[in-house]
């Protein structure tokens, strides 16, 4: 999972826009899914393996993925 941050609903939009376009033109991966792209707050690319969330600072701060995926700080990580 990546997280980002744009600046405005346009500029969100157009990252998520430039991340689809070299996904698909340099990676030659074209099963690329997104939603949110016409709001802007909140875009999500799906790429498969990797999830990128592109939001606008007062989304990323409200929704605060970084903290529900955290571990806690005395708690050591999961061996597989």
């Amino acid at each position: 999972m990546i997280i980002a941050s744009g600046t405005s609903d346009r500029h969100t939009s157009s990252l998520a826009q430039n991340l689809v376009k070299n996904v698909r033109d340099k990676l030659n991966y074209s099963d690329v899914s997104v939603e949110g792209m016409s709001e802007g707050n909140w875009v999500l690319v799906d790429i498969g393996d990797v999830i990128v969330h592109i939001f606008k600072p007062e989304y990323r701060e409200m929704y605060n993925l970084e903290k529900m995926w955290a571990l806690p700080i005395n708690e050591p990580a999961l061996m597989r």
